[in-house]
């Protein structure tokens, strides 16, 4: 009896044992199994010693982090101790050297697809460099959009703010590139052409363009000029300035080259005007449907007085150039180009001061204008007989290119 007592609490043991585990018993148990794996693989890992030649190299940069991990606490501890304006002058500096970097990535990939481009055939009306050599630098391509009939125009700016023969050169050895651009005729080497011809010899201060003179042309050679601007000179901003209006070299290369870090910069006096559908007005709008409904004005864009575009956008209308498409007004073309990138559209009202006594007084008040017209003739009225005076009363004085540029380009 005392056996079969005895015999009856093992077999229940055995029952007890031989009961299968439940299917999240085993899932809990493979996965603590998993990770204690992990951890033991882990530390042995680090346990062992690094391959024969890789000692140096595992120290040194062990080394590297923790110089690195060092200086940063340092600097840290530093800024901490010193006063506010370290602080922000050390965020300012990072600040800019970030916008410096995101600017040469951005250059880099417009001259990739501008080689890209000459390889298959894709810059169209551009001017190739001489024996392929990169063209020369510039800091800024100033184009003074001009026709056949403006040569008092053009007399008048060269009496004024546009320098002649030796002084025109010296501007260009500094980085400041100026030119009166111009087509042809419909009749190429026809009487209009052989007067360029004549006068360009004795001033040598024209761009001729591969592109047929005309008002409603002017999407077209604005087009045109930065496709050519970009292939003969290699410059940081290229500005198309009209034929009647005063410009402060000095003031405009300073203000410019506020913005020379960073890419993809569009500037000029922006404004929204109406798209005007009424056929026989002045800037009629043929394709004012694609606007939207009547009564809607156009999206912002700089008034075609006078803007400037940097480097990559330049690049981007010459590579472009086949299928950007053209409205009746040259501004508007320009801003449409660009209004699906990712553009900075900078309003600088410096370049669309009024003629005295409005630029007079900012002058007098120490705010001299990069650029001055009259809104109601879409330039300066009565220009040949009033850039002398404008000139004289709005005018920056000699020596303020290399001053203001100078400033500039140590600020």
């Amino acid at each position: 009896m005392m056996a079969l007592t005895e015999r009856q609490p093992q077999s229940e043991k055995k029952a007890a044992r031989a009961r299968p585990m439940s299917a999240k018993a085993v899932v809990v148990l493979c996965a603590t199994s998993f990770f204690v794996g992990l951890l033991l693989s882990g530390r042995m890992t680090l346990l062992m010693p690094p391959p024969s030649g890789s000692v140096g190299a595992a120290s040194s940069g062990h080394g590297s982090r923790l110089s690195l991990f060092s200086d940063d606490c340092e600097n840290r501890h530093k800024l901490d101790e010193g006063n506010p304006n370290d602080i922000m002058n050390e965020v300012s500096r990072t600040h800019q050297a970030i916008q410096s970097l995101d600017k040469s990535v951005s250059s880099l990939e417009m001259e990739l697809a501008v080689e890209r481009a000459k390889q298959n055939g894709g810059l169209g009306a551009a001017v190739p460099s001489k024996r392929g050599r990169r063209p020369p630098r510039a800091f800024v391509v100033i184009g003074i959009n001009t026709a056949f009939s403006s040569k008092k125009r053009r007399d008048s700016l060269r009496d004024t703010w546009v320098p002649r023969g030796e002084r025109l050169r010296r501007l260009e050895e500094k980085g400041v590139v100026v030119r009166f651009v111009i087509g042809h005729s419909a009749t190429p080497g026809g009487a209009l052409d052989r007067a360029i011809d004549v006068e360009d010899a004795e001033t040598r201060d024209f761009m001729r363009l591969d592109h047929v003179e005309g008002y409603h042309e002017l999407s077209s050679k604005t087009r045109t000029y930065f496709t050519a601007a970009v292939a003969t000179w290699d410059a940081d901003f290229y500005v198309k300035v009209d034929d009647d209006v005063h410009v402060n070299l000095g003031m405009l290369t300073s203000r410019l080259a506020r913005y020379r870090t960073r890419p993809r910069v569009y500037v000029g006096c922006m404004k929204s005007g109406p798209v005007l559908s009424q056929k026989g007005v002045k800037y009629h709008e043929p394709e004012y449907w694609k606007f939207g409904d009547e009564g809607n004005r156009y999206f912002r864009h700089a008034t075609g007085q006078i803007y400037a575009i940097s480097k990559d956008l330049a690049s981007y209308i010459s590579i472009n150039q086949p299928i950007l498409h053209r409205f009746a007004n040259e501004d508007v073309s320009l801003g449409a180009w660009l209004i699906g990138l990712e553009v900075e559209h900078v309003d600088d009202r410096s370049l669309c001061c009024a003629t005295p006594p409005d630029c007079e007084w900012k002058k007098q008040a120490g705010n001299v204008c990069a650029a001055s017209f009259d809104w109601s003739c879409s330039g300066i009225c009565k220009s040949v007989d009033r850039m002398r005076a404008i000139h004289s009363a709005c005018g920056e004085g000699d020596g303020a290119v290399s001053n203001n540029f100078a400033a500039a380009a140590a600020a």
